[in-house]
């Protein structure tokens, strides 16, 4: 028995940091994908969604779906990736959303009374790019904020 080897009961606190920060950022992430693939998944809307459908475009809820998406997504990449993906934050958190939001529509395209629509892509892909932008905003404004309030 001398080949077996014996596992400290200590536990490593240091590891656990970085599985909480990816959970923080990138667990609202996942869930709303979650939510919005449910929804594309349904075949028959329910009578509250499709008289919102009557008095709205689905453009405009399309683009109101993914700009929280979008800021979602950019909160997860400047937080909880690594420093190029940080950097570049805007670029990869539209380009992602934009090919989820393919994948929706060719989701689409297997669920009875349901397509695939072009001008749906270009709305997701118009309100990932403004839910970044503005979460980038609000970011660049409220650390602008903190710092005008240290150096006072």
């Amino acid at each position: 028995m001398a080949s077996e080897q014996v596992v400290s009961p200590k536990v490593r606190v240091e590891s656990l940091g970085p599985r909480l920060l990816i959970l923080r950022y990138w667990g609202p992430v996942w869930l709303y994908v979650g939510f919005i693939f449910f929804g594309s998944s349904i075949s028959n809307p329910p009578e509250a969604i499709a008289s919102v459908l009557k008095e709205f475009s689905d453009k405009v809820l399309h683009l109101c779906e993914y700009s929280l998406l979008g800021a979602l997504s950019y909160r997860a990449c400047r937080h909880a990736a690594g420093p190029w993906v940080a950097r570049h934050a805007v670029i990869v958190a539209v380009a992602g959303c934009a090919l989820y939001g393919l994948s929706d529509e060719v989701h689409q395209l297997f669920v009875p009374f349901r397509q695939g629509d072009p001008l749906d892509l270009l709305a997701d892909a118009m309100g990932a790019m403004l839910g970044a932008w503005s979460w980038r905003w609000v970011e660049w404004r409220n650390r602008g904020a903190a710092e005008s309030f240290l150096s006072a």
